[in-house]
């Protein structure tokens, strides 16, 4: 029988967080930029309005 490669699942258990970290900050990241265009958005409209 063969014994279980421990050091292979925890890498991949690694490997499966730092990819879930990564898309929570992409996620966080588009929203950030968003409600930065938005801002940014309404103060031009502002100004052209004055």
């Amino acid at each position: 029988m063969a014994k279980p490669n421990y050091s292979f699942e925890k890498r991949q258990r690694e490997i499966a967080k730092k990819k879930k970290k990564d898309e929570k900050d992409a996620r966080k990241r588009e929203a950030r930029e968003a409600a930065r265009g938005t801002t940014s958005g309404e103060d031009a409209e502002r100004k052209d309005q004055d």
